[in-house]
């Protein structure tokens, strides 16, 4: 927000002790070392080894984030103006990581949440977005992910932000293009190494109703339309399969379970456990490091956006959730 003097605040502590004014030049902030310090509650020093070890790591370029600002100040009726170095944003944040401090970690918090919000609501891009406004954000995660790599941050951070940070640029990319109805199917899988029916459909939900419990409705069919989901998937036209990827095939299956509501409880529960069943069983759940396409935030965002859309909108639907399980992804 803008004080009196047409500076930017941009950080607040909780407890309301600490507020920093910064410069706004070049379509960034500027911040002294000294301002560093007082925003993370810490001492000048500490802020000075930081920059020395990020510019030493090559972890950030001085010439792009480090400036010469001059400073003017009065004694008496003298005035006296000197020149200090100021650090723009993507240094105040890389310091904002290895600084052990209760500001600080009130600060790691506060951009933890910042990040989850702009990933799940997809406040990010919007139809006014400028490339260079996502250029930027880019720029930013990329800087935070070289932090978490040089394993700057605690465990349970690290845990946090990467739940985050994994894959960012190229979701921010999936939100430019469905904004711009320019999502397309690319990148999937052909080979089907495990065919879903009907029955071992149910079979699966039978275990799942078992192991986790449930109402007497749960899995319950109220008509046939889920045996015409597992169908639908497999459905050809003229010789050819209309869904012919692995990708394709799971979209469509938590699509119409989700939008059928074939069970008298646990819709949204049977569909994206039968995506997660379908995916496993053809191999595609996990990357070869053994980490899961999606992690369950984004599988919950996935199965209410579908849920809360209009039925007019399949198409895009699908294709919003077969470019998050992709290759690319």
């Amino acid at each position: 927000m803008l004080d009196n003097d047409n500076n930017i605040v941009i950080y607040q502590t909780p407890d309301g002790e600490t507020c920093v004014d910064v410069r706004l030049e070049g379509d960034t902030v500027w911040l002294s070392q000294a301002e560093i310090a007082r925003l993370y509650n810490t001492d000048r020093t500490s802020i000075s080894r930081h920059i020395r070890n990020i510019y030493n790591s090559e972890e950030l370029d001085e010439a792009a984030t480090c400036a010469k600002i001059a400073q003017v100040r009065f004694e008496g009726k003298r005035r006296i103006e000197r020149t200090i170095y100021a650090y723009n944003l993507d240094m105040i944040i890389s310091i904002g990581y290895r600084v052990n401090s209760k500001h600080a970690t009130q600060f790691r918090i506060w951009a933890n949440r910042i990040l989850k919000e702009y990933f799940i609501k997809g406040y990010v891009v919007n139809h006014n977005a400028q490339i260079e406004q996502l250029d930027e954000l880019k720029r930013t995660i990329n800087i935070m992910s070289n932090v978490i790599a040089a394993q700057q941050v605690s465990k349970d951070e690290a845990i946090g932000l990467l739940n985050v940070i994994s894959d960012y640029t190229y979701a921010l990319e999936t939100l430019d293009k469905y904004d711009y109805q320019q999502l397309e199917i690319s990148h999937t899988t052909i080979s089907n190494r495990f065919i879903a029916t009907y029955e071992n459909a149910i079979e699966a939900l039978e275990i799942l109703k078992n192991r986790f419990g449930g109402s007497a409705l749960f899995a319950h069919e109220k008509d046939d339309s889920f045996k015409s989901t597992m169908g639908v998937i497999y459905q050809t036209f003229d010789g050819q399969e209309l869904y012919p990827s692995i990708e394709e095939k799971a979209a469509n299956l938590l699509y119409l379970t989700v939008k059928n509501h074939s069970f008298s409880d646990g819709n949204k529960r049977i569909a994206a456990f039968l995506f997660l069943w379908f995916l496993e069983n053809n191999g595609i759940l996990y990357r070869q490091n053994r980490t899961p396409l999606l992690d369950n935030n984004t599988l919950v965002a996935l199965t209410l956006m579908i849920a809360e859309s209009d039925v007019n909108e399949k198409d895009i639907m699908t294709k919003v959730v077969i470019n998050l399980i992709n290759h690319n992804n």
